[in-house]
């Protein structure tokens, strides 16, 4: 017991030192100011760290984690508590030996040898091996003292062993309030000492049994706990594992809506939690019941859509077809009108040459829409081997022709590595007829126009040979550059919608025709019909529209 006292007694002592030292370190620290703030700034970019770490565990690590640790923090109170009450029993049961001792050592006794050495005492029956004690002289000091051995010879000499004057000065520094205190002894370890209510002696008992006895439960608690928490562990990630099956199945339908392609064509959103998943009478079923209205409403929305997209596409088709018969008769009669007999004046002249050239661009405009409209409805173009080269010579030869004012600059791949894909070569060529016109039309006059064909090695899994569009296997490069003012940022992200028109940096040249606005969104429809991809990008001085198309036996 005196070892435990004298460990508490070492650890006050210690908790004092490191009071006082943490007072100078205080101290200190205030009187350099800036080392102190620069520990305090420091802590919260700390803590923050660990806060975005933990944040980034899973559910399943997060509540495995927080119930062993629950575990951890109640085993150790309870094992702290046990440790302790032991501790406090096992030395009431010495003080209670040392009471006893201390009765048989004033009361009588039978006669024993060692009786006229004044430390009989110590070696009286029922005492342990270890038991120290002294005589206390007249004026209180302690004369002489004697440790018991664990020699059971009668002889005095093999019986006692004498107390050093280090021992004897530890003895005589307890308290003499006849009340059981603890002392550490030079040599022999923490005792349990008490003296004799009329201050004849003083007894001490060794308390290294309670210290053993205390220090084997607290070694037991330790593995006990670890091995519990090493299990717990190991069930509790079972167990959560198995109670968030559900919620597994509740991401995995988010995820499979997520891939649906719901931003164009029919879409049939047919896809829910289970019922089983559905329960509102759990934490997980009430998200999978509302994940489940979610999808309802989302799903009866999307109908909506398809159904109003298929109504205004059968009416643009229907109406672009019904309106090429009368332009064309528009047409026709305005060019009979003009080239009739009777030769009528300028201004009618003027105005039949303007009502031909309106009804031109009409008609271009419908043939353009009822064209998306037949894209929109995912109805098959004609799909042969074409080689884009002639194509391209063809229709930068019609680009020089339209505007001459620009320079026009063409590109080929070499002869023996020709651009072939697979595709519809008229809606090809209108790709390359818009895509130039567009260049035409959006620049001034002097504007370089470069038009650009390659086959191209894609990267796999990506890398210097990586084009745009992504994707592996081979692929043919279109692309068509100029060195104009460039597309304003803000449009640039729309410049592939219906009816999307520039601002003055792109405006159209004079006399350089009519702009329906379709253009750019045919390309993108005829170039995702062909399974490509078109991008573009576009800075002061320089714009290049990309169109990426499957080689020939690759798609």
């Amino acid at each position: 017991m005196a070892g435990a006292g004298g460990s508490v007694a070492g650890a006050g002592g210690d908790r004092a030192a490191t009071e006082g030292g943490a007072e100078a370190a205080g101290a200190g620290a205030v009187s350099s100011g800036g080392s102190v703030s620069g520990s305090v700034s420091s802590s919260p970019s700390g803590a923050g760290a660990v806060g975005r770490a933990r944040r980034r565990w899973t559910l399943r690590t997060r509540l495995v984690v927080s119930a062993v640790a629950l575990i951890a923090v109640v085993a150790a109170v309870i094992s702290t508590v046990t440790a302790i009450a032991l501790h406090s029993y096992l030395q009431g049961q010495l003080d209670h030996r040392l009471v006893d001792g201390i009765g048989r050592a004033v009361g009588p006794w039978p006669h024993d040898p060692m009786r006229d050495s004044g430390l009989e005492f110590v070696a009286m029956p029922g005492q342990p091996p270890g038991t120290v004690g002294a005589r206390i002289a007249p004026d209180g000091r302690l004369d002489s003292g004697a440790r018991l051995n664990r020699l059971k010879s009668r002889v005095p000499s093999e019986r006692l062993t004498s107390l050093t004057a280090e021992q004897l000065a530890a003895l005589a520094a307890v308290s003499r309030d006849g009340e059981a205190h603890s002392a550490d002894l030079p040599g022999l370890g923490s005792y349990r000492v008490r003296y004799a209510k009329d201050g004849a002696l003083v007894l001490g008992m060794p308390q290294n049994e309670v210290d053993d006895t205390v220090g084997r439960l607290v070694l037991i608690e330790c593995c006990v706990t670890l091995a519990g928490l090493v299990a717990a562990g190991i069930a509790g990630s079972a167990m959560v594992e198995i109670a968030l099956r559900p919620l597994r199945r509740v991401a995995a339908t988010a995820t499979r809506v997520s891939e649906l392609p719901l931003h164009q064509g029919e879409v049939a959103l047919h896809v829910r939690v289970p019922a089983a998943e559905a329960d509102a009478r759990t934490e997980v079923g009430q998200v999978g019941a509302a994940l489940n209205r979610m999808l309802g409403h989302v799903g009866s929305a999307l109908s909506a859509r398809q159904e109003s997209e298929t109504r205004v596409r059968r009416f643009v088709a229907d109406a672009s077809h019904e309106l090429r018969t009368p332009l064309a008769s528009i047409r026709g009669y305005a060019e009979l009108t003009r080239r009739g007999t009777e030769r009528p004046g300028p201004e009618t002249r003027h105005a039949l040459g303007r009502i031909e050239s309106e009804a031109e661009r009409m008609t271009g405009l419908v043939e353009d829409l009822l064209l998306l409209a037949r894209l929109d409805s995912g109805r098959p173009l004609s799909h042969a081997t074409v080689d884009l080269s002639p194509l391209v010579v063809d229709a930068v030869s019609d680009a020089r022709a339209a505007g001459p004012g620009h320079r026009w600059r063409l590109e080929l791949p070499d002869a023996d590595a020709p651009a072939l894909v697979r595709g519809d070569a008229d809606r090809l060529h209108q790709v390359l007829v818009n895509l130039l016109a567009n260049a035409r039309t959006h620049t001034p006059q002097g504007t370089t126009v470069t038009a650009r064909v390659r086959a191209v090695r894609r990267a796999r899994g990506g890398g210097p040979g990586a084009v745009p569009g992504g994707g592996t296997g081979d692929a043919v490069l279109l692309e068509v550059q100029d060195d104009g003012p460039g597309i304003p940022a803000a449009l640039l992200p729309h410049v592939f919608e219906r009816f999307a028109r520039g601002d003055a940096s792109r405006s159209r040249a004079a006399g350089s025709g009519g702009s329906t606005g379709l253009g750019l969104a045919i390309v993108e429809a005829v170039v995702a019909a062909h399974g490509g991809t078109v991008a573009v990008a576009s800075g002061p001085g320089r714009t290049v529209f990309t169109v990426t198309l499957p080689e020939a036996g690759r798609r």
